[in-house]
């Protein structure tokens, strides 16, 4: 039986009756991936879904808290990268009875870690490419490749990604940013879901402004 008072991150599966949603944080076994509370991935597993990361480069995903990630979503890490400032570009030196050293670390345009913000919903079959940021309460719609860093509070969509829109006014981004839900504790968001959830965003501002006083 569920405890609704007291939410649990360390649940693998949240919905008990439906292992095809899953918290992504008890789950993990890599160390270079890093994921916070009450993130989940709409499958019933998550680290297949991150590739070409290899134990020989130090570079990290990092999720924060609250995000939703759907169906299919791929993060693709730094090493699908190939050798580009020579005349071929087929790696040699990873495959076997092939004379090559590994090139230098200049050679190959390797990037660092990608980092996932918290409340960012990640659409059904998106990719994210090495070394992207995207930042709190971003939505990135399904089918979409993203290629550069998101801004936060933004929708976007395609391939390229484009901006299709900002989510809030800049008043109420700016009391979100000092509201600061994802650092609260789970009674206190507990009660601020009736705001959380309510379309009605001019209220959503008055009793933002009443919490902040």
């Amino acid at each position: 039986m569920k405890d609704w008072k007291n939410p649990n991150p360390n649940t693998i599966h949240p919905i008990e009756w439906y292992d095809k949603e899953i918290y992504v944080k008890p789950t993990i076994t890599n160390k270079n991936i890093i994921v916070g509370d009450f993130t989940y991935i709409a499958d019933s597993e998550f680290e297949s879904h991150v590739t070409h990361f290899y134990e020989r480069n130090n570079d990290k995903l990092i999720i924060g808290k609250f995000c939703q990630i759907w169906a299919w979503v791929e993060f693709v890490m730094n090493w699908a990268n190939h050798q580009m400032n020579a005349i071929s570009t087929f790696p040699f030196y990873t495959l076997e009875w092939w004379e090559q050293t590994p090139p230098k670390a200049e050679d190959l345009p390797l990037k660092w870690d990608t980092v996932i913000w918290n409340d960012v919903w990640i659409g059904q079959n998106v990719t994210i490419l090495p070394w992207v940021h995207i930042w709190d309460w971003a939505i990135i719609w399904a089918n979409s490749v993203v290629s550069k860093d998101i801004e936060p509070y933004t929708i976007v969509a395609w391939n390229p990604i484009k901006i299709i829109r900002k989510r809030f006014d800049d008043e109420l981004i700016e009391m979100l940013e000092k509201l600061k839900r994802r650092d609260k504790s789970i009674e206190e968001i507990n009660s601020l879901i009736p705001i959380l959830t309510s379309s009605d965003l001019e209220k959503v501002k008055i009793e933002i402004k009443k919490l902040l006083k």
